[in-house]
């Protein structure tokens, strides 16, 4: 039989497409290495939960070699509706937006802009004269809730990176000043002020921790997000967009919903004694719309997200397209705090929890593996050496004790039949 002559345009999609094609028709979960009967005990659990009314919906994403092996919605997107749950829905990240921030800063790092161990006050200068909250002397006069002693040494970027800056969300001593000036508390999507006005009236506040002396969770990522316009000379949410979330083909993730959108943002439940009901939804599509918060501020799908944690897995680089050198990635998720951060993993790189010894962690996490969550209730883990990204999204907050983003790791690790790393 004469085949038809296609015009070499033609040809060039054929053959650009047809290897994509087969590359998405052989991954099953088998040809990964997972076993999709245990894959299945992931969704009963999840399941689970909708059906005893502890969450209302997710998105679960799995993949391996850069090959999707599980990606499922369940439940709904919107109880009153009734809406199901799409793989496509918009989730709000909270603090999986730290990750987004540091590779940002890791950018210009390699760019030459500055060094880790640079102080932040020669980049903002408000951060010059910092002073750490003590207690107060036996004899202070009554009512005396803290004082200051200078810190011993100058807030470091690499400080941020780690949460070693001293910096906490506003909890500790000097509690009531933070909320007095209105940067208490990681939610800034209400603020009618840009980061840099926020960042300059924190900076001002007396520190919680010596730095480099105290694993604290809290504004560091915040004040990175400025760091970076301050040295880039972008908006945070311009910067994001043009070098990362465009590069990465990542076309819904942002700091805030755009119009036409509304639709897909899942909405947020809370877990409590009256058992779940409709949580607070924040102001992520109506609101001052210009406080870019990296610590804590972008919205984003379980595919975009997922893109960007493949980046990290093949070390930097996606598609052809390359954010950071292998180099660099690797020292993200080294240990960066020694014994001072005690959570999770027991190990803190530059912007997540790290699994350096499985043993002393105790659950079921590979070796190596790094991650982080959201106050969302969402979690991700990267594993390089077994090439696996592993991602819940949902919306539940309060969570009411539930457990359900800590066991999901687990739930994927056991149906990881065959894995890469020596026995």
């Amino acid at each position: 039989m004469k085949l038809p002559r296609l015009p070499l345009s033609a040809l060039l999609f054929v053959c650009i497409l047809a290897p994509a094609a087969f590359a998405a028709a052989a991954a099953t979960p088998e040809s990964l290495g997972f076993s999709s009967e245990r894959l299945g005990r992931l969704d009963a659990l999840i399941q689970d939960h909708i059906d005893h009314q502890q969450l209302a919906g997710a998105v679960m994403f799995v993949a391996r070699d850069g090959q999707t092996a599980h990606l499922k919605a369940y439940g709904l997107q919107d109880k009153a509706s009734g809406q199901p749950m799409a793989t496509d829905a918009i989730f709000r990240i909270a603090s999986m937006s730290k990750a987004v921030t540091t590779i940002a800063a890791l950018m210009l790092y390699e760019e030459g802009r500055f060094m880790l161990n640079d102080p932040v006050a020669k980049y903002i200068p408000a951060f010059a004269n910092s002073v750490v909250a003590m207690p107060p002397p036996a004899d202070a006069p009554a009512g005396t809730k803290y004082v200051t002693v200078p810190a011993k040494r100058p807030i470091s970027i690499r400080d941020l990176l780690r949460h070693t800056a001293g910096l906490t969300y506003g909890d500790g001593l000097a509690v009531d000043d933070y909320k007095k000036a209105n940067v208490y508390y990681w939610y800034f999507a209400n603020h009618d002020e840009t980061i840099g006005e926020a960042v300059d009236r924190l900076a001002q506040l007396p520190l919680h921790g010596q730095p480099g002396e105290v694993w604290q969770y809290g504004f560091s990522t915040d004040v990175l997000g400025r760091l970076v316009e301050v040295v880039s000379g972008m908006p945070l949410d311009r910067f994001m967009a043009e070098r990362i979330f465009q590069p990465l083909k990542m076309p819904d993730t942002s700091f805030f919903l755009p119009a036409g959108k509304e639709s897909r943002l899942a909405t947020v439940y809370a877990l409590g004694k009256d058992g779940l009901t409709r949580g607070d939804q924040g102001d992520y599509v109506t609101g001052p719309r210009k406080c870019f918060a990296g610590g804590a501020g972008l919205l984003s799908t379980a595919q975009d997200y997922g893109r960007l944690l493949q980046m990290l897995v093949n070390e930097g680089e996606l598609d052809g397209v390359r954010l950071l050198s292998p180099l660099t990635v690797r020292l993200m998720h080294a240990n960066h705090t020694g014994e001072k951060y005690a959570w999770d993993a027991h190990a803190f790189g530059l912007g997540f929890w790290v699994n350096e010894d499985p043993g002393l962690y105790g659950e079921l996490v590979g070796k190596g593996a790094y991650g982080w969550g959201s106050a969302y209730f969402p979690q991700y883990v990267v594993d390089p050496q077994e090439k696996i990204v592993a991602l819940f999204m949902t919306q539940l907050r309060p969570a009411g004790g539930s457990d359900l983003n800590q066991k999901f790791k687990v739930l994927v690790y056991q149906a990881l039949v065959k894995p890469k790393a020596e026995k």
